[in-house]
């Protein structure tokens, strides 16, 4: 009896000392796991764009997860915010309070970067914002930086590019809320700084826009020059079907935008419409650049046939190029306060786009701006670059300084 009650609380305490370890080595994981609140538009009007940013953040991961220090991994934590400002800042109230993030990633609309923003100051919580293109956005929060650009580091250098093609007058149609603002504010201030005349403008809602009475009035109008913005995707191949159907470039408008209105991806649904328009952007798959070159040969291992990348694909490749560097210069060990410190003068001469780095004073994107025409290239449509404006700040800020 003696012996077997022996026995018995051997094994007990074995038992327990295995549990402990098992509790030990989870713990001792557990802390090495780096968590990542992603938030992105999985669902909602902007779904498309999300689906484009996440592989980008996906392949990095892939990619490069052999390079992070020793016992230390990523926990990607994703949550989707279906376009919604509301739902955005719910979602990252969730991964800051019960998941307990050490960093936000992700975002592609403005409005829902806006709404994120002001949390992160208050948890001293980084956001790296791999699409969000508002200007003002990291205003809102010392701990916001962004790897992806504005829309007028893009739209400004346009404006003043169309002043000088010998067009006397301009129009503009831009979706109805915050980058959209922005784009048409650019491209009118590089427009009317050369004295131009801007004969109208109009917007149009963010989801599912009937393009055939805005074209309409385009050609009714008569511009010399159309500028339309949408937020990419299927609006842009809706936009120029409408541009087809109506005629534009038979009645002499020709019509520019930002990137968004040729993403690589639609080209081959966009078709021959396309074909001479001129865009300006910061990334095309067509670029001769080895940088983009590694990027598309990885992008081609993983999504071949399934998808096309485009700027936000590079956007979210950035981004958690950003999140490495921070975590391999760190070991994986950072507060809040160090890795908006690291974040904020990060720069790499390695992204498919070409050099970027961030803005100390701003914490936003410097990075060249190319000037690209659409064009055929080896049997496909493509986004050609034609001029390089180099090491582009966000304008916005600069014509505007904080108060």
């Amino acid at each position: 009896m003696g012996h077997s009650m022996t026995s018995i609380v051997r094994l007990k305490l074995s038992l327990l000392i295995c549990g402990l370890g098992v509790f030990v080595n989870l713990s001792a994981s557990s802390a090495e796991a780096i968590k990542i609140g992603l938030i992105n538009s999985y669902s909602g009007f902007l779904a498309q764009s999300g689906d484009e940013m996440q592989k980008g953040i996906d392949l990095y991961l892939k990619e490069h997860e052999q390079e992070l220090p020793t016992g230390v991994k990523i926990e990607l934590i994703r949550r989707d915010d279906g376009a919604v400002p509301d739902t955005g800042k719910r979602v990252a109230q969730e991964l800051i309070a019960r998941e307990q993030v050490q960093l936000l990633l992700g975002i592609v609309g403005s409005p829902i970067a806006a709404a994120v923003a002001p949390l992160t100051q208050q948890a001293k919580i980084p956001l790296v914002i791999t699409n969000a293109a508002g200007a003002a956005i990291p205003r809102i929060s010392p701990y916001v930086v962004r790897v992806s650009f504005t829309l007028w580091q893009q739209a400004y250098p346009l404006g003043k590019w169309a002043a000088k093609q010998n067009w006397k007058t301009a129009y503009t149609a831009v979706s109805d809320f915050i980058p959209g603002h922005d784009a048409e504010g650019a491209f009118t201030k590089g427009w009317n700084d050369a004295g131009l005349q801007m004969l109208g403008s109009v917007r149009f809602p963010t989801n599912n826009p009937d393009f055939s009475p805005i074209v309409q009035r385009i050609r009714d109008t008569k511009p010399d020059v159309a500028f339309i913005w949408v937020p990419g995707q299927e609006q842009a191949t809706a936009a120029l079907k409408a541009a087809r159907d109506f005629g534009l470039k038979q009645a002499g408008i020709n019509v520019v935008s930002t990137q968004d209105l040729v993403p690589d991806e639609q080209l081959p649904l966009i078709g021959d419409e396309a074909i001479g328009l001129v865009s300006s952007g910061i990334y095309s798959t067509a670029a001769d650049r080895p940088a983009n070159k590694a990027f598309l040969t990885a992008w081609d291992r993983e999504y071949r046939g399934k998808a096309i990348p485009d700027f936000l694909s590079a956007d979210g490749w950035d981004g958690m190029a950003a999140v490495f560097d921070l975590i391999k210069a760190t070991n994986g060990k950072f507060t809040g306060d160090e890795a908006i410190k690291f974040l904020s003068t990060w720069k790499t001469a390695n992204s498919p786009r070409g050099p970027i780095s961030i803005d100390p004073e701003t914490r936003d994107i410097v990075q060249n701006i190319y000037m690209r025409r659409t064009e055929m290239k080896d049997g496909k449509l493509a986004n050609i670059e034609f001029d390089t404006i180099p090491n582009v700040k966000d304008p916005w800020k600069e014509l505007n300084p904080p108060k």
